[in-house]
């Protein structure tokens, strides 16, 4: 499988952006990512350490090379300040499928951040990667997930029994797609 580009330029619009990680960014990372609710919704490790954060930036500059996946730090448009995570995963070319995933941090939940960054994404993946449907799965508990998936667009489809583990726990995921034409442009 052929590797996924890196950006030419981030992907902004005017409130946040999406841009590649850098080594800088570790310190930034690390304590953000020490936080409950993070925790309890994503299988990012807890407690996270700048091992951790240098863990993640190696498997997902080598899951970009494979075409795997490709990660970005969600950050203000106006300052550069770091805001979240969000990646798309290539879940099938043949199909042309795709899924978001996604963290925003503590400090700047409910803001909206998490909402304009998958907007961002799902039309990078449309136009940049060829997908042709790209989803996102929240746990059936993760209200402010879901919410996020029908702000961006996202039509709900049904309920994944015991779908995956987190940390010994079988989540049930409620499913959710967006299409190139629910860009609505």
């Amino acid at each position: 499988m052929s590797g996924l580009r890196h950006l030419d330029s981030q992907l902004t619009d005017g409130t946040v952006a999406l841009r590649e990680w850098t080594d800088t960014d570790v310190g930034a990372m690390t304590a953000p990512l020490n936080d409950a609710e993070i925790a309890r919704w994503t299988r990012v490790p807890s407690p996270y350490t700048r091992a951790d954060a240098e863990d993640f930036l190696e498997r997902m500059e080598a899951r970009r090379a494979t075409g795997e996946e490709l990660a970005l730090a969600i950050v203000s448009a106006a300052d550069g300040e770091l805001l979240g995570s969000m990646s798309v995963r290539v879940s099938s070319r043949e199909n042309g499928r795709g899924e978001l995933g996604y963290l925003v941090f503590e400090r700047t939940r409910g803001q909206g951040v998490a909402t304009r960054a998958a907007r961002l994404l799902a039309r990078y993946a449309f136009e940049r990667l060829d997908l042709r449907r790209v989803e996102i799965l929240a746990a059936v508990g993760n209200a402010a997930s879901q919410r996020v998936a029908e702000k961006a667009g996202f039509t709900r489809e049904g309920v994944l029994r015991s779908y995956m583990d987190n940390r010994g726990e079988r989540l049930d995921m409620v499913a959710w797609s967006l299409l190139p034409a629910d860009l609505g442009d």
